[in-house]
């Protein structure tokens, strides 16, 4: 596949993996992105899995007719990007590796040795020439690995992004991008918001016309659109108005409680409201939407005089990935000492510009007339806004 007349793409699809990283389902599958710059001297942009050797170098191999790589340039040194470094350089041996110097630190981790006689060490600044083409490089450190860097190529205005602009899911599948690419964002990029600003300062000054992710499609049409995501997404600012209701329940009451606010909700109008059950749910689904939404609440039973499992984990992800600027209720349940509410209250102390409901909902074992009334007037105040 051309990105241009000298840039090729020879990356592989994975309908093998399914769960990305052991954690994040991706019934579409994975795509690992790879490119060949073809110059006056050739440049090779990442490599794959270790599962798709084979496949990957054939695909080098057509791209390259009958040429020598001169260079491997590596962004990222995750294994999804550089597990088949060691087999590149044993059947290229005239090749020289391009990368950071942490990132040849990882290279010796991985591989017993850093290639020292065949290694070029360059940071944000520098320039590699190929011809026509002049690569520089824009340092990215910890989006979302330290190592990171990220290539620009001003003749055909290609920006290679590394990890960023990628998302779930293999090219040979049509979906929209923006859904799986903010599910991946804020499971993998989320918690590194303050890089990611800096990183769009610096793309800022570039004459982007292409973007180039290490996962993904390639990007060529209304770049404003994808720049803004992630502007918005880095600085955990609402993308929309709506209500994700996060529960978690042992026996059915507290399901009972947050479904009838979901109804309730859409009966005073509310818009985009869905739920989630925490204990069955896929839980990068739940932190990406209540990424999007404005306004989220939390249902859960107390548990070991603390909250359920789930709702731990769930909260853990969000407060670890910096969420702020929301609007938070809380819906307790507990037999005998309900401890809920507080308890996941004290678990957002270090997140900034949360505003709490004015409703409280505490249920006692089961659902009472006077929690269905509190339920309407949370409801009430909840699409008021």
């Amino acid at each position: 596949m051309k990105i241009t007349e000298d840039i090729k793409y020879i990356g592989v699809n994975d309908h093998q993996v399914d769960l990305f990283e052991g954690q994040y389902p991706v019934p579409n599958g994975m795509a690992y992105n790879s490119y060949v710059i073809l110059d006056e001297k050739t440049a090779v942009m990442d490599a794959v899995d270790a599962r798709f050797k084979e496949e990957w170098l054939e695909n080098l191999d057509a791209a390259l007719e009958g040429r020598t790589p001169d260079y491997l340039i590596i962004q990222h040194m995750e294994p999804d990007h550089s597990a088949v470094i060691a087999d590149f350089m044993a059947k290229y041996p005239g090749t020289v590796i391009v990368s950071t110097a942490m990132a040849f630190n990882m290279v010796r981790q991985f591989f017993g040795e850093d290639y020292n006689s065949r290694r070029r060490i360059v940071k944000g600044g520098d320039e590699l020439p190929l011809g026509k083409h002049r690569l520089s490089f824009v340092d990215a450190a910890m989006v979302h690995w330290p190592e990171v860097i990220m290539t620009y190529d001003a003749c055909d205005q290609v920006l290679f992004s590394a990890d960023a602009f990628g998302k779930f899911g293999a090219l040979d599948r049509e979906e929209p991008w923006e859904e799986e690419a903010r599910r991946y964002y804020f499971g993998i990029v989320g918690k590194y918001g303050m890089q990611v600003q800096k990183l769009l300062q610096k793309a800022a000054a570039l004459n982007i016309q292409t973007l180039c992710p290490l996962h993904g499609p390639v990007l060529t049409q209304d770049l404003a659109h994808y720049l803004g995501l992630y502007d918005l997404w880095s600085s955990c600012q609402p993308e929309k108005k709506g209500v994700v209701i996060a529960y978690a329940s042992a026996y059915g009451h507290t399901r009972e409680a947050a479904e009838a606010l979901e109804k309730d909700l859409i009966k005073e109008g509310c818009q985009n409201v869905l739920l989630y059950d925490l204990a069955r749910c896929d839980l990068s689904q739940a932190v990406s939407d209540a990424f999007c939404c404005d306004t989220l609440v939390l249902a859960s039973i107390t548990y070991n005089a603390d909250v359920f499992p789930c709702m731990r984990d769930f909260i853990n992800r969000l407060t670890e990935r910096n969420f702020q600027n929301r609007k938070v209720a809380l819906i307790e349940n507990g037999s005998w000492a309900p401890m809920a509410a507080r308890v996941m209250k004290q678990m957002f102390e270090k997140s900034k510009e949360i505003t709490w409901a004015q409703t409280a909902v505490q249920i006692k074992s089961s659902m009472t007339e006077d929690n269905r009334e509190q339920l309407k007037t949370l409801a009430r105040e909840l699409c008021s806004e």
